[in-house]
């Protein structure tokens, strides 16, 4: 190995230079304050945690993209998180358990085993906000009117798509096509990763009426 090859980083690792690092974090403190400002508290989720908790409930479907080591202290399996939403459902469920809806916010980087898309990161910076105890729909509006405003802190409010999805219609849909186990898991691990071309292959391998494709 060269002293060239040795400065190299791995692929989807990145350091970010003081022009971009100020941005980052102008940013990251502007976008707090607006969540403030909303009634949303700050939480700081841990790095890593034992694998059963962090890959527990939603974080399951996180198993492949995340790091994993051995506790030195104990022998037990830990991951380094993927994404922090999982982690900061467990905090409202399992740390504050409050009775009325809880507002948190969060923001730092996680890790990935995998970018999420060609060239993309390994190491994506979240930040994002939860509300939970509340399922109707003015939950969803407030969520959705701060995360146009925070795109407006970002600069880009003029160059948004909004994408709405709902697990209830992808169920039904998948129940009415009368796949098998292995199919429906694999259709459900391709949506989880947006990964169209994939998508694509699935549908034209099963036998399916062209409106359920």
């Amino acid at each position: 190995m060269n002293q060239e090859e040795q400065w190299l980083l791995p692929d989807g690792v990145e350091e970010v230079l003081p022009e971009r690092a100020r941005a980052i974090e102008q940013l990251r403190r502007r976008a707090l304050d607006l969540y403030q400002s909303w009634g949303y508290e700050l939480v700081y989720p841990p790095l890593i945690e034992f694998l059963e908790s962090l890959l527990n409930g939603a974080g399951r479907d996180l198993e492949r993209d995340t790091f994993k080591i051995t506790d030195q202290l104990t022998g037990r399996l830990m991951g380094v998180r993927a994404d922090m939403t999982p982690q900061v459902a467990r905090i409202d469920a399992h740390s504050l358990r409050r009775n009325a809806p809880t507002r948190l916010c969060y923001c730092s980087t996680a890790l990935r085993a995998r970018p999420t898309q060609v060239g993309g990161t390994r190491l994506p910076y979240q930040l994002g906000v939860e509300l939970f105890g509340h399922a109707g729909g003015d939950s969803d509006l407030e969520v959705i009117l701060l995360m146009g405003e925070t795109l407006a802190l970002a600069g880009a409010n003029d160059k948004v798509v909004l994408d709405l999805g709902h697990v209830g219609i992808f169920r039904a849909l998948v129940d009415a096509c009368d796949l098998d186990a292995a199919a429906q898991a694999t259709l459900e691990d391709i949506y989880l990763r947006k990964a169209r071309t994939e998508l694509n292959r699935f549908l034209d391998g099963q036998a399916l009426p062209d409106a359920a494709a």
